[in-house]
């Protein structure tokens, strides 16, 4: 008995570490700005002198706008009264290629793309290409719907930075544009572009220069949130719960288990709430009642989380109220996490796959829920029964 309770102990003391931690560090992916964010090298940049090393009229801009978009990319644009925008961008570069693209929806298929590189033997090329499919065959070289002027587009290396230089004729004032960015460190094989190590894609206002996530971050980041949620409290969640209601003979492995199941998921819900947190500030989206559930429901599991470490011994009197606030809350708290799954996928205009896959999801769960709550049921009717007022076997 003294070992269990140890134990108990130090699990809670590692639990509220590790809690306290959690609440504190702010995730990496979430940090603001600091003296190494590529925004601010990126600023930089901005200062260099392109005169040097680059041709006419690349190197006399005026009126020129510059602006860090992505890591080390930097975007530098100049519009005239006739629409022709001149722009250069910039980017570290060790080999491959670097590219630009220009899409209508914010997907790679159908856009036109610039791309540029130094070859293996120092040859400077720069080429458009129309990316009409996904694979590297799909993407045709000098193709495309960017209606480039007679002035020639330059590839640049200067230094340990590549600038890839072109202009534009558009038909109207270039604002808004959804603008997709990639690398490579595979060189093209005979202009042929090998896949790309890493993109994104942005809306970038031409007419104010600011730059803002674009669609498709905002359709995985929604995606993830989705998933998420229904990870922490469609699934592991619940999972801890059953595990403490209908397992209480496996004691003490049953504590064990529906301690680290609850913590877990609780993390899980807690990255959950930080990712629609980042969601909401960047697509500023009036979802009240989805924010205010999440919230809510995230209140009643950090209460749970608190329950733990206050939890009294089983012979205390305040056992039986700390019971009755434990199972409660807990289960108000499923209930509105279940209930925000369902207004999130509806509210964010999700697909049948998420409407079925969660559906399954929770149907299994209230299953297993049903059929393990019949089996305790007949196990208890079966220590209540009475024994048989006379013996089965009488001796004759």
């Amino acid at each position: 008995m003294a070992d269990s309770r140890s134990w108990v102990s130090i699990s809670r003391c590692f639990f509220f570490v590790f809690f306290v931690w959690v609440l504190v560090s702010r995730p990496k992916n979430f940090a603001m700005a600091d003296d190494d964010d590529p925004a601010a090298e990126g600023l930089v940049h901005c200062n260099a002198d392109l005169s040097s090393f680059l041709p006419p009229p690349y190197n006399n801009l005026s009126k020129v706008v510059c602006k860090p978009v992505w890591n080390t990319y930097v975007l530098r644009y100049s519009m005239s009264e006739d629409h022709v925008v001149t722009i250069i961008l910039s980017a570290v570069y060790t080999t491959g290629w670097v590219g630009i693209g220009f899409s209508k929806d914010g997907m790679m298929v159908g856009s036109s793309a610039m791309v540029g590189w130094i070859s293996k033997l120092g040859h400077a090329r720069i080429k458009q290409y129309y990316l009409q499919g996904t694979k590297p065959s799909e993407v045709i070289a000098d193709k495309g719907e960017l209606q480039l002027t007679n002035m020639p587009p330059v590839v640049v290396l200067h230094g340990a930075t590549i600038y890839l230089a072109f202009q534009i004729k558009f038909t109207s004032g270039l604002t808004r544009q959804e603008i997709l960015l990639a690398f490579s460190t595979s060189y093209p094989l005979h202009t042929r572009l090998k896949e790309h190590d890493d993109k994104t894609n942005i809306v970038f206002d031409f007419s104010a220069g600011s730059v803002s996530v674009g669609s498709q971050n905002v359709r995985q980041m929604k995606m993830n949130h989705g998933i998420l949620g229904i990870i922490g409290w469609g699934l592991i969640l619940p999972l801890g719960a059953i595990v403490a209601r209908y397992f209480k003979h496996k004691d003490p492995l049953w504590y064990y288990l529906h301690t680290v199941i609850q913590f877990v998921g609780f993390i899980i819900v807690l990255a959950n709430v930080v990712l629609g947190r980042e969601l909401y500030e960047r697509i500023h989206a009036n979802k009240r009642a989805h924010r205010g559930i999440g919230i809510f429901a995230l209140v009643l599991g950090i209460l749970q989380i608190l329950a733990f470490f206050l939890r009294p011994n089983k012979d205390a009197k305040m056992r039986k109220f700390w019971n009755w606030y434990h199972h409660w809350f807990g289960r108000l708290a499923l209930f509105f996490g279940a209930l925000n799954i369902v207004l999130g996928i509806q509210i964010g205009g999700a697909g049948n796959d998420w409407k079925i896959g969660y559906g399954f999801l929770l149907g299994t769960i209230l299953v297993a829920v049903i059929v393990l709550e019949a089996l305790a049921y007949i196990k208890r009717s079966e220590k209540s029964s009475p024994p048989p007022a006379f013996p089965l076997n009488p001796i004759e």
